[in-house]
């Protein structure tokens, strides 16, 4: 489709919406079929935001942002992508100062703000916390973060980055280094990856911080080619994505653990001589000893010229596909 530039253009031609009125809280919840519609959803919205900057399709729609732990990148994001279309944002981001810091549940926080809002964004610290929300909220809830639980619209993203990147997923090399046991990241990222046909992934990680194991049988499950090692230097050469994570400090009750392993994997732009030139190296932020600042030079780098970029993309195409305007 065109854009009419001088008619603002609308977004409701897109036909068959599955997501109108879902929650959306797992990455269970998308087949091929739906990756497919969000991504051609997706384009439009980069289309619209390239040519004209925004379009008016959520205006009088409003998105609570309820983020019980810190964000930069994923609430800015969302704020983001509803302005551009249109629709405004009740930010809270402090939530020690909320009533919650007072004793009220999650429960009677949701359907407080559902009185307010049209769609509730959060961020949580402990798993299932989106999932509860949804049983409560009268109004679609995108969980934006449950703990070391999942970040289903992250993986969205990262998604839509490789494909965007590479035209596929099929017969890539997919390589996750870092934090694998505590990084909601790449959980989400691995089980989107375990309906996608043909890929291969690698794990790299020290052995305390190994992929969980309850995705690890979802990928044999699915017959999805993976390996398990340690050094990232063994894989490299092979990867057509490396997906870096930080090691999270905030997760880890004993510290003298977290020190141990703080510095297992750098990457540099030495450690990039032993990859492919077409290779693309992510990271969702923020990074802390694990990347380089002189690696962003490299044009293999992606993380912040289009990952983030795609990230407001895709929320953008989420949220007007759940409010229906799609």
């Amino acid at each position: 489709m065109s854009i009419d530039v001088e008619r603002r253009p609308e977004l409701e031609n897109f036909p068959e919406n599955p997501f109108k009125g879902e929650h959306i809280i797992s990455v269970d919840q998308f087949t091929p079929e739906k990756i497919d519609y969000l991504f051609g959803v997706t384009r439009k919205m980069r289309e619209i935001v390239e040519t004209i900057g925004s379009t008016d399709s959520l205006k009088g729609k409003i998105l609570a942002n309820l983020f019980y732990e810190p964000s930069t990148r994923t609430s800015s994001s969302f704020t983001a992508a509803m302005e551009r279309l249109g629709g405004s944002v009740i930010p809270i981001n402090e939530v020690r100062y909320s009533s919650v810091a007072k004793g009220e549940n999650l429960p009677d926080t949701v359907r407080t703000l559902a009185c307010y809002a049209d769609i509730i964004v959060l961020r949580h610290p402990e798993v299932d916390s989106a999932k509860l929300a949804a049983e409560y909220s009268p109004v679609p809830v995108v969980n934006a973060g449950d703990g070391p639980g999942e970040h289903p619209t992250q993986a969205l993203l990262d998604l839509f980055t490789i494909v965007d990147k590479f035209g596929r997923v099929e017969g890539k090399h997919i390589v996750m280094v870092g934090d694998l046991k505590y990084g909601r990241t790449v959980h989400s990222l691995a089980k989107l990856l375990s309906i996608q046909d043909r890929v291969k992934i690698t794990f790299v990680s020290p052995k305390d911080l190994k992929m969980p194991p309850e995705i690890l049988f979802r990928l044999r499950e699915k017959r999805i080619d993976f390996q398990e090692v340690e050094e990232l230097e063994s894989t490299i050469s092979s990867a057509d994505v490396i997906y870096l994570t930080r090691v999270q400090k905030e997760r880890f009750e004993n510290q003298e653990e977290y020190e141990k392993v703080k510095n297992k994997y750098v990457v540099t732009p030495e450690t990039l001589t032993l990859a492919k030139k077409e290779m693309i190296l992510m990271h969702p932020l923020p990074r802390i000893y694990e990347l380089s600042m002189a690696v962003d030079k490299d044009p293999r780098a992606v993380y912040i010229r289009e990952q983030m970029r795609n990230g407001m993309y895709v929320r953008m195409a989420l949220l007007a596909a759940v409010l229906g305007k799609v």
